[in-house]
């Protein structure tokens, strides 16, 4: 074992016997490396604990869900600002984005009507979409983040409806299989660990009762391998790694999902929600993008890395415990992640000669001036790219795609003003005299607005 991995082990064997957790599973993946794991403790039953055991995920189950609901978009099915009504008939709160839903901001009460964790019974499909009507919709929609499992319920029973199955039928039809998460399922299987509610004043763990989400199974009911999920956060932070020819989702869809569009607490601003996303930033451009879990007896977390020194492509971690209140489950990935990034870096590729710009463009690189600041356009891989001169050295360059029907024309596709175009004006000879880039105008020296060129001046 390398000192990097004996460093990640003892990471989660100091959790594993501070936080009190019966059962902890543990697994990086990333495409430099073999997959790495770790378990530690017993399943409290009569299975081993290894690899090959499962964890309740909880809400994890959200993400599989939210994949699902991008996937109906991107196949013309429905659209992220269609009202739920449109495509489900349901007694109230049909004027509900799937956008809003998507991403809790909605208002809509947390649960399904009725006492869900007293009981321990969820409503079956008909009966949650009867009692629609007396749910509350505690916040104006649009207002601010406010977490919904019924919510999430509701867009399940969507993309069945879509589909033509139930969700699980779905799911594992159009995102499990395809992926090869085989570990991964509504049900426990044999080889499952048991939960438990660990005594706040001994020893004691007292298993907690076995529980079946019914129609409220799109928003926590999976259970997994820790293996499988880091499998799964290293698609959601690297999809192009694990799946090329975007047979499970695109890349930009994934792209998508991964902008924050809240933030999920206005006091501290410490992670922000996407489509069906948390994401939780960190110094030098480095997000983590996951989610949690809960359930009774079990707490999960699972996040892929992006950006940042030393990360490596289709880097995820996932770290799942049989214990309902050992919250330093939460934070475990997180900290894994960051030690595999800065004591068993990715390598840094060497750089090497590439084609030269073509010959139209040549001519138009170097420095520009906008505004009164200072920009760089260069040519690298393949694409025009601007950064600003001041720019820190992790901050992504503006990159451009020209406009086969407009010759010297330019969409930004990422960065800075992307979606907007940037236009070159050429003299007699053909020199780049002039650029506008969202209609602002670029010199090859500082202007004021009225055109004053300090260096005539």
């Amino acid at each position: 074992m390398s000192s990097a991995q004996d460093r990640l082990e003892r990471m989660v064997r100091r959790v594993q016997a501070q936080a009190r957790v019966p059962a902890l599973a543990a697994a990086l993946h990333r495409a430099d490396r073999p997959l790495w794991t770790c378990q530690v403790g017993g399943t409290g039953n009569d299975t081993a604990l290894g690899p090959d055991t499962r964890f309740r995920i909880g809400s994890v189950t959200k993400t599989f869900t939210s994949v699902l609901v991008m996937q109906c978009r991107d196949d013309g099915l429905l659209d992220l600002d269609d009202p739920i009504g449109r495509h489900l008939d349901l007694p109230a709160h049909g004027d509900l984005t799937v956008r809003r839903l998507l991403s809790h901001t909605a208002g809509l009460q947390r649960e399904p009507y009725g006492d869900v964790w007293d009981t321990l019974r969820a409503p079956g499909v008909d009966e949650l979409v009867a009692d629609l009507a007396r749910a509350e919709r505690v916040l104006p929609a649009g207002r601010r983040y406010h977490y919904s499992n019924l919510g999430m319920a509701l867009l399940g029973r969507l993309v069945g409806e879509q589909r033509g199955g139930t969700w699980a039928e779905v799911l594992t039809e159009r995102v499990l299989t395809p992926l090869g998460l085989a570990a991964t399922s509504v049900t426990p299987g044999p080889a499952a660990a048991t939960g438990f509610l660990v005594d706040a004043y001994s020893d004691e763990a007292h298993p907690e009762p076995p529980t079946d989400f019914g129609a409220v199974g799109p928003a926590a009911q999976l259970w997994s391998t820790a293996t499988d999920m880091a499998r799964w956060a290293a698609f959601l932070a690297d999809p192009a790694a694990l799946d090329p020819a975007g047979a499970v989702l695109a890349p930009s869809t994934l792209d998508e999902m991964r902008w924050p569009l809240t933030t999920t607490d206005e006091t501290s601003w410490a992670a922000g929600f996407g489509l069906g996303l948390i994401l939780v930033p960190y110094p030098d451009r480095v997000v983590h993008v996951g989610h949690d879990g809960a359930m009774p007896g079990f707490l999960a977390a699972v996040y892929g890395r992006r950006g940042g020194d030393g990360t490596a492509g289709a880097m995820g971690c996932a770290v799942l415990g049989s214990a309902g209140t050992a919250a330093e489950v939460f934070e475990l990935p997180h900290r894994l992640l960051a030690a595999a990034a800065e004591h068993d870096p990715a390598a840094i590729e060497p750089w090497r000669p590439g084609e030269p710009a073509p010959a139209p463009l040549r001519g138009m690189l170097g420095r520009w001036w906008g505004e009164g600041f200072e920009y760089v356009f260069s040519w690298h891989d393949g694409t025009l790219r601007a950064r600003g001169a001041d720019d820190p050295a992790g901050k992504p360059p503006a990159v451009f795609a020209p406009l086969p029907e407009r010759p010297d024309v330019f969409r930004t596709v990422s960065g800075r003003e992307a979606g907007e175009l940037l236009r070159l004006t050429r003299d007699e000879h053909g020199t780049v005299v002039r650029m506008h880039w969202a209609t602002y105008r670029f010199t090859r020296h500082q202007e004021t607005f009225d055109r004053y060129d300090f260096r005539a001046g």
